[in-house]
């Protein structure tokens, strides 16, 4: 990351300047610190405290260099809906799982990445920012560096990214809009499983969704949901703890000949971007499967713009 310092910045230091600019981390700041090449002033290496001047240029080492991580780079078909040099956004399929874990070492969206960077000869870490489940498609926001990471992240938990999802439900007597306040907590049974539970219950852990019906048809419903927290498997278990499990989810609900995966849909992504500060939305195409259920079972919907902002 590199910066021409103008004269409005003159005979200001590099740590008065990253505050102001950045904000960094302390662990962001004291990995620039102790890295060789961490802070650069024209070329060389300098400390927090040196004074900057008109025309100087600064370098900061955000990048992974020769640390990257060693993912297997594997060629899988991931489109891209935006990218920079701090963050890359993935469009992705289902039943495409996120990171590498048992059994799913070369099929990830990391996977993916990995060989994407590998072709540009560019090092990479696998930093994602948020998650999906192996069968929910959508949008997946990914820092391409250790700063936009601690500043993305930081926006998380200042609320300041916002996820919006499309679902088709089992059952059409959902009310027209809701908010629902449950808690979470991982069933005694399995690692995998969570269920709703009682705020004074161990593990529990604050879980709020907010959610509008658009169509009803056909035995379901088209809904779209806001999580306003991120827990594990949130949607899916607010929904069935309803009696409205997602359409197809075999963990929650019962599985579905007509679609073999949930239909949940990671529909738009709003966030400020880690450099400049600035709100970005973007929005995911419906993917086919589910684009061919809504024509199906809901033929009058309008096509209603999403995503809905509650």
């Amino acid at each position: 990351m590199r910066f021409s310092i103008t004269e409005v910045d003159d005979g200001t230091s590099v740590r008065a300047f990253l505050a102001l600019r950045l904000s960094p981390s302390a662990k962001m700041l004291k990995y620039l610190k102790y890295r060789e090449d961490g802070i650069l002033v024209n070329g060389t290496r300098v400390t927090v405290r040196y004074v900057l001047h008109t025309g100087d240029v600064l370098t900061l080492a955000v990048s992974d260099g020769d640390n990257a991580e060693k993912l297997e780079a594997v060629a899988l078909d991931l489109p891209i809906l935006y990218e920079d040099d701090d963050l890359v956004i993935p469009n992705k399929p289902a039943n495409m799982p996120t990171h590498p874990s048992r059994d799913h070492y070369r099929d990830t969206v990391a996977n993916a990445l990995a060989y994407r960077y590998r072709e540009m000869g560019v090092p990479f870490v696998f930093r994602p920012v948020n998650r999906l489940d192996r069968d929910t498609s959508g949008l997946l926001l990914i820092a391409r560096n250790k700063l936009a990471s601690g500043r993305l992240n930081a926006a998380m938990r200042r609320g300041l990214i916002r996820k919006t999802y499309l679902a088709i439900l089992e059952g059409e007597t959902l009310p027209d809009e809701g908010r629902i306040e449950k808690p979470l907590r991982r069933s005694a049974h399995s690692i995998i499983v969570r269920e709703v539970c009682e705020p004074s219950d161990v593990g529990a852990e604050p879980s709020v969704t907010r959610y509008r019906v658009l169509a009803r048809g056909s035995g379901c419903s088209l809904v779209v949901a806001y999580p306003l927290t991120g827990r594990t498997h949130q949607l899916r278990v607010h929904f069935a703890s309803l009696g409205h499990p997602i359409a197809g989810d075999d963990l929650y609900g019962i599985p579905s000949g007509r679609l073999p995966r949930q239909a949940l849909h990671a529909r738009s992504l709003t966030f400020p971007h880690p450099s400049t500060g600035q709100m970005m939305t973007l929005s995911a195409p419906i993917p086919a499967d589910m684009a061919q259920l809504i024509s199906e079972f809901f033929p009058d919907f309008s096509g209603e713009e999403l995503p809905w902002k509650g």
